[in-house]
């Protein structure tokens, strides 16, 4: 398959990278979320979206603090309850609804389980991950960013 050249988007537009790498900052440096908990987050909605470039990445930060068998049954998370946290559960449901909100429009019984399990602040920092790594991947997808996995 013969594939176009892409541009590295980071670098065509450094100031909108910056913009939107800050956003990321703010989400693992200045949030009450666990690293791990955002990690598995941006794994998920990355998975949901089909960016390898983020996948890849995100797999990798992972693998680093939670064991390989919960990293492979992530796109299955609801199907193995017994590995992941209560507060875990929720995030990944709150992730896959905001997602998915052109189909979910973020439905009042979704908000409303989310909002059992986080306050208010970490709900919304959790909502501005999800989005982060939305954006991310609407431009790590497009223009191929490369992943690390080799054949």
């Amino acid at each position: 398959m013969n594939e176009t050249k892409r541009p590295v988007w980071h670098e065509v537009a450094p100031v909108g990278a910056k913009a939107l790498f800050g956003v990321h900052h703010y989400v693992t440096t200045g949030t009450n979320l666990p690293e791990e908990m955002i990690h598995l987050v941006f794994l998920r909605v990355s998975q949901i979206n089909g960016c390898a470039h983020c996948i890849d990445l995100h797999t990798r930060d992972l693998l680093k603090t939670m064991p390989l068998d919960k990293v492979a049954l992530l796109p299955v998370w609801a199907e193995v309850p017994h590995l992941f946290a209560p507060r875990y559960r929720a995030a990944l449901a709150w992730a896959e609804e905001v997602t998915r909100v052109s189909e979910t429009h973020a439905s009042d019984e979704a908000y409303a389980a989310a909002a059992a399990v986080f306050e208010p602040r970490d709900l919304v920092d959790l909502t501005i991950a999800i989005a982060a790594m939305n954006a991310f991947n609407r431009l790590g997808a497009p223009f191929r960013l490369p992943v690390k996995a080799k054949p």
